[in-house]
């Protein structure tokens, strides 16, 4: 609900604070005293795109601050946690405009862009009038509309879901198509280096295993022939038999009168056997680990050089063929089972089609149920508003499908009988328009969450009994609720529960507009200006008087009409 609106050097207002109210709240005044004004200074604070030169004539900038009370529920709360502002019982609103065209805005003392402030409007405010072209006029809006007037939130749920369920399936199967024809143009590749792949065989490290005997055996056959010289140096028929014999000799001279000369001699002769010894097994493991068959040398280079140029030949390492391997198989594996991969996912999204088409159809019943009640509604609330005899319909036809279901929703009228319906912005008169949208605004009002609703002279062009039932109309809107209205019509003002006069002054050679709140005496003499002109006159008071009493009476009873 709008609480309050301050606006500074704004075009030819200096300084203007408004503190309005719940209920029906009503600004009169001649024409050009600047009621258009306040609606533009709105506007501009809730980021609506509309006339650039706002500020005052002699200011640099221009400023209007607008607060408003969020209830719990309130959807603008959400628009504010989506943006990251700041949100508590109290929304205010402030918004700077320079003389250069660059403009400023403050969501709860924090900056914000346009964007945020237009998002947050659709919550806040809805504005009518004669060329209401961003809401009840406009066709895109109208399914929108009757879905609000139904209630039908779950049946929408349902419907979005299905349709994005189905549009996974799709998604889903042409994926998979996509890939199997992908797979398709290198089958040939697939089936030939899988099989090259498995018949090799090739296992993590055996690349450097093989290296390690290769380059083992190539030694060996480089200096086996000296390995096995030194073995037969180091036999008896070499060194060990010379030491053998040295050492019988030594042991006999000291058997015969050595007298222990020749002792340690011995003794060491002794050792170096020992040494010996341990030197020749070393030598005998040596040549029994270069012993190998030259056919096995040849078998290992031909593996060796086989898992390297395989990984060559794919961009691999050695080590990673066995992994390569397992994917070249998964992917044909995925090709020889992609025909029912394509099947099962046909299937699903068969299934997906069929669950959105069901969750459509109930969508399509109950908005053709709810155009129903609409139309007839509209032509309860058309009667007291002297459109008896025109026809409001609810066209409902095919369209292309979408998340929320497959149907176009437009609003239609015909004014006279006989006359050919058409779409509401096309054949009502600017007076019928009025009341079409009033009427329309009656009915579908009840589901308005927390909005300030904003009528701009939409009783142009009736009076008289008319006016009352528009008046009544506006009543009924604002009973719980919140109405701004701007009018002409005195049997509008008179239903207000607030009223404002809207004011044109000069002063100090500048013209200046103030808008001054009115109590019970300055009602009947605005309301009497309203009924007869710049001379009010003792009839005019009276009269202003009884549309006074009897808008009372009507408030105490409460609103005619709804829908």
């Amino acid at each position: 609900m709008l609480r309050g609106l301050d606006i500074r050097d704004m075009l030819i207002i200096d300084r203007l604070t408004l503190d309005f109210q719940p209920g029906l709240n009503v600004l009169t005044g001649e024409t050009g005293a600047g009621k258009s004004i306040l609606l533009d200074s709105l506007g501009f604070v809730l980021g609506w795109r509309g006339r650039a030169d706002l500020v005052r004539e002699g200011a640099e900038t221009g400023e209007v601050t607008a607060w408003f009370d969020l209830p719990p529920d309130h959807p603008a709360r959400a628009v504010l946690e989506e943006a990251g502002l700041p949100c508590g019982d109290e929304l205010v609103l402030r918004r700077i405009n320079r003389r250069d065209g660059r403009k400023t805005a403050w969501v709860n003392d924090r900056r914000c862009s346009g964007e945020v402030l237009r998002a947050l409007s659709a919550t806040l405010v809805e504005l009518h009038g004669q060329q209401d072209d961003r809401g009840l006029l406009d066709p895109r809006a109208h399914r929108r509309l009757l879905d609000e007037f139904a209630g039908h939130e779950a049946l929408l749920a349902a419907t979005r879901a299905a349709w994005r369920r189905q549009r996974e399936a799709e998604a889903a199967l042409d994926a998979a198509e996509a890939a199997l024809a992908k797979a398709r143009e290198e089958e040939e590749f697939l089936r030939h280096a899988v099989a090259e792949l498995e018949a090799l065989s090739p296992a993590p490290g055996e690349e450097a295993e093989l290296d390690a005997r290769r380059r083992l055996m190539r030694a060996g056959a480089r200096i086996g022939e000296d390995v096995s010289k030194a073995a037969e140096a180091l036999g008896r028929e070499g060194a060990e038999g010379m030491i053998g014999d040295a050492m019988r000799w030594l042991e006999g001279a000291a058997a015969q009168g050595g007298e222990g000369r020749l002792d340690g001699a011995i003794e060491a002769l002794g050792r170096t056997l020992t040494e010996l010894g341990e030197a020749q097994q070393e030598v005998e493991r040596a040549l029994e680990a270069m012993r190998f068959d030259p056919r096995e040398l040849e078998e290992v280079e031909e593996r060796l050089f086989a898992i390297r140029g395989l990984a060559r030949k794919h961009g691999v390492l050695p080590d990673d063929l066995a992994e390569f391997a397992g994917e070249l198989a998964a992917r044909l594996a995925a090709l020889d089972q992609g025909a029912g991969r394509i099947a099962a996912l046909s299937k699903a999204l068969e299934g997906a089609r069929e669950a959105y088409r069901q969750a459509g159809a109930a969508l399509s019943k109950s908005r053709a149920d709810a155009a129903a009640r609409l139309d007839a509604a509209m032509a309860r609330e058309l009667a007291p508003l002297k459109l008896e005899s025109a026809r409001f319909r609810t066209e409902i036809t095919p369209a292309s499908p979408g998340p929320e279901g497959a149907d176009e929703v437009i609003f239609t009228v015909a004014t006279n009988p006989g006359a050919p319906s058409g779409p509401l912005s096309r054949i009502a008169s600017g007076g019928e328009l009025s009341r079409f949208l009033l009427a329309l605004k009656v009915c579908l009002t009840r589901r308005s969450r927390g909005l300030t609703m904003i009528f701009d002279e939409i009783d142009r062009g009736v009076g008289g009994a008319t006016a009352d039932a528009v008046g009544r109309r506006l009543a009924a809107l604002a009973k719980g609720g919140q109405v701004l209205v701007v009018t002409h019509s005195p049997q509008v003002a008179a239903r207000g529960a607030h009223h404002w006069r809207v004011e044109k002054a000069v002063i100090g050679g500048r013209t200046l507009s103030k808008v001054v709140p009115l109590d019970h005496e300055a009602r009947v003499d605005e309301i009497a200006r309203m009924l007869s002109g710049e001379r009010i006159s003792d009839e005019a008071r009276a009269a202003a008087e009884a549309l006074l009493g009897a808008g009372e009476q009507a408030g105490a009873a409460g609103p005619e009409g709804g829908g």
